[in-house]
């Protein structure tokens, strides 16, 4: 068997991108991107990508400053599927977090839809403690071709965040 080693990079997500990340939703999805990459350049989010050596985009998430106060909340977390369970998300994460230090802020927040075992594993084993549940629900494409309602109970999660020794206080 021959293995590949990709360097992976994680940088800020930007409009361009968004035609590299049909993988990650649908067109009302992108759409929400799209408001999201706005919404960055004000200051109020970050949006992260996780890119190939070729910079397209292979995973993605928002990390919302406004939605709690004193934490960081990442949300809109995806990665390509054929690349799910190589890392690529744990790294991801890792990048949140140290934006949301950086911020000074000391939690990091994300909310994982109780469906989604494998997700919520992932979030346990990188530090992140469930505190609450709630519903949750957002508009997506239907095959045929509609829009529908979506609708889950998400686990809220939570992680307590060390500040980077030259990061603000």
């Amino acid at each position: 068997m021959t293995e590949v080693v990709l360097k992976l990079s994680v940088r800020d997500l930007v409009h361009a991108d968004l035609e590299s990340c049909g993988w990650s939703g649908s067109d009302i999805h992108l759409a929400n991107v799209v408001q999201q990459l706005v919404r960055a350049r004000r200051g109020e989010v970050d949006y992260l990508a996780v890119c190939t050596p070729a910079d397209v985009p292979v995973a993605k998430t928002g990390i919302d400053y406004r939605a709690k106060e004193g934490a960081g909340t990442i949300w809109q977390l995806a990665v390509h599927p054929a690349l799910q369970s190589c890392g690529i998300g744990t790294l991801l994460l890792a990048a949140a977090e140290e934006r949301i230090a950086a911020h000074g802020l000391r939690h990091a927040e994300i909310a994982v839809e109780e469906s989604n075992p494998r997700a919520l594993a992932l979030y346990e084993r990188l530090g992140y403690v469930a505190y609450d549940r709630r519903p949750d629900g957002w508009d997506e494409r239907a095959p045929d071709g509609s829009v529908r309602r979506h609708e889950t109970i998400g686990i809220l999660m939570r992680k307590e965040l060390t500040r980077p020794v030259d990061g603000p206080v």
